[in-house]
């Protein structure tokens, strides 16, 4: 990862990102533009208030373009105007409580959503390398200490975690299918890590809900307090999704034509509670444990393996659990006290791709 963003890769790249309006995708935007690279959008408009997409006044910078990855025939006719070198699918129905409130839509748009993306860009006539975004949660949960590997089954307890579980499945069927007889058409998936940073305005979420209770002066309700999690800045796995794309882009070898997880490093894997009080010491308050038996089902125990990545793409973190809390805490303090939310973004990344 050392030269990646002084390669010069991206410039002049057509990277479309389904999912731009979201946390990840706002950040994965200002960093491409950042590097020269021609960017497009194509999602949802932002639904949370404020948004990072609009505190980062994005549609000043892409191609921007509000759509539903459920409506194929729009779908289709984005990427086909495009006619991208780079997909990065993003778009999702990203949270585990919500898909408890309307399994459909998360099913919808998870596996159909998923299957418009790739069946559009397979009938493209211009090579195009996709990395599709699933999740850490999606393998078979088995409350073990031991690292998920790649290989290992997949699975899914809620609906969230299985809808993504499915979209692997059909991941693999269209690359199997399509893909390996189509040297133009090369297809990744990226199985990130529970991911933090400034920005994070969603509903359920630690530290976006540990700010919001900050700054109205009220304790934190802690759901979960013991559930243990790979935690990683949005920076570590951002920068891993564009490094599995420059390798695909690059080679046709089929070992890039594969599933990756990009976590962090194993100490790195921590309960909530040590999260909580980590970001307290930056920004001080108070949290309650609010754990109920009764409450809906989430996993306890989740880590991943990073061999794969780290071997195959020469992938490796770059920052550890108490700066990637200390950077988050630090851009909500800051925005809070009326620094520029575009200026500090922008001096993270450069500070990140320093290192």
């Amino acid at each position: 990862m050392e030269n990646m963003a002084v390669s010069g890769f991206w410039s002049g790249k057509r990277v479309l990102i389904t999912g731009h309006t979201g946390f990840k995708g706002s950040w994965l935007s200002l960093w491409l533009n950042h590097l020269k690279a021609d960017v497009f959008g194509y999602a949802l408009a932002p639904d949370t208030t404020p948004a990072l997409f609009d505190q980062l006044a994005l549609v000043e910078d892409i191609d921007h373009e509000l759509g539903d990855i459920r409506d194929q025939e729009a779908l289709s006719r984005r990427i086909h105007s495009v006619k991208p070198d780079v997909i990065f699918h993003l778009a999702a129905q990203p949270l585990v409580l919500r898909s408890y409130d309307d399994p459909l839509e998360t099913w919808q748009t998870n596996v159909m959503g998923s299957a418009h993306v790739m069946e559009a860009a397979r009938s493209l006539k211009n090579p195009c390398a996709l990395v599709m975004i699933t999740t850490d949660k999606v393998y078979e949960n088995r409350e073990w200490v031991y690292a998920y590997r790649e290989v290992d089954p997949l699975g899914g307890h809620d609906p969230y975690s299985a809808s993504k579980a499915a979209m692997e499945l059909a991941i693999s069927s269209w690359r199997k299918s399509f893909a390996a007889s189509d040297a133009t058409l090369r297809i990744a998936s990226a199985r990130a890590g529970n991911v933090i940073g400034g920005g994070d305005w969603a509903e359920n979420r630690i530290l976006p809900d540990l700010v919001r209770a900050l700054r109205a002066n009220q304790p934190l309700d802690v759901r979960n307090p013991h559930a243990s999690r790979p935690w990683q800045h949005v920076l570590e796995p951002l920068g891993g999704y564009m490094l599995l794309a420059e390798y695909l882009m690059n080679s046709t070898d089929s070992v890039y034509q594969s599933s990756f997880n990009f976590g962090p490093e194993a100490q790195d894997v921590r309960p909530v509670r040590n999260l909580v009080e980590t970001a307290l010491n930056h920004w001080p308050g108070k949290w309650h444990d609010t754990s109920n038996p009764t409450q809906r089902h989430e996993a306890q125990s989740l880590s991943l393996s990073i061999e794969k990545a780290r071997a195959v793409l020469g992938y490796r973190p770059r920052i550890g659990f108490e700066q990637s809390v200390e950077m988050t805490l630090n851009w909500y303090r800051q925005v809070s006290e009326g620094s520029d939310p575009k200026k500090l973004t922008m001096s993270q990344i450069e500070a990140f791709s320093a290192i």
